[in-house]
């Protein structure tokens, strides 16, 4: 029998690195656990009517990352319980890592590094920040950006890393967080 989960379990936030697995997992915990899901940059990307790639190229990174953060507070707001993907660069933003580990469960999935690049590498093309590097340039790409980002990513709550995970581990993870 699924134990009860506490209300700051039904609002839990995934961050991690492109390629950490946070839309794919966040779907599938969040069917689990019944709770709406939300995908931040999913979310921006119909409101503002143009991909990331676009909004980066003809607004800036600063309204970009104004966005993300308006929309990561009003989805809290407006909602008691979700499961909300984060962008990767989220949690490095506006003060949003405190304001998310005040509000919720804060899950860092942080699988190695070569498994991140081998799935960003089948996707690349989706990807316009790293469509243009070779795979070892991918790699360092990866590297530099994690290192840059881990001081954020390390205020989570839980964090997970594992490469090879499962619904169950997920759950068992935020259960006992």
């Amino acid at each position: 029998m699924e134990q009860p989960i506490s209300q700051q379990h039904k609002r839990i936030f995934l961050l991690g690195f492109m390629g950490a697995g946070k839309t794919y997992w966040g779907k599938q915990l969040a069917e689990h656990l019944h709770l709406p899901f939300f995908d931040i940059d999913e979310v921006i990307v119909e409101e503002e009517g143009m991909p990331v790639s676009d909004i980066f190229a003809e607004k800036g990174e600063d309204y970009f990352r104004n966005r993300e953060s308006e929309v990561l507070k009003r989805i809290s707001q407006e909602e008691d319980e979700f499961l909300i993907s984060c962008g990767g660069g989220t949690p490095c933003f506006l003060d949003n890592m405190d304001w998310m580990n005040d509000q919720g469960t804060t899950v860092w999935l942080n699988p190695s590094i070569p498994t991140m690049v081998e799935r960003l590498q089948r996707k690349k093309y989706k990807r316009p920040l790293i469509q243009d590097l070779s795979d070892e340039d991918l790699s360092a790409f990866v590297e530099k950006k994690l290192l840059e980002r881990a001081p954020f990513y390390q205020l989570s709550q839980r964090v997970i890393t594992l490469d090879e995970l499962s619904l169950e581990i997920l759950t068992n993870e935020i259960h006992h967080a």
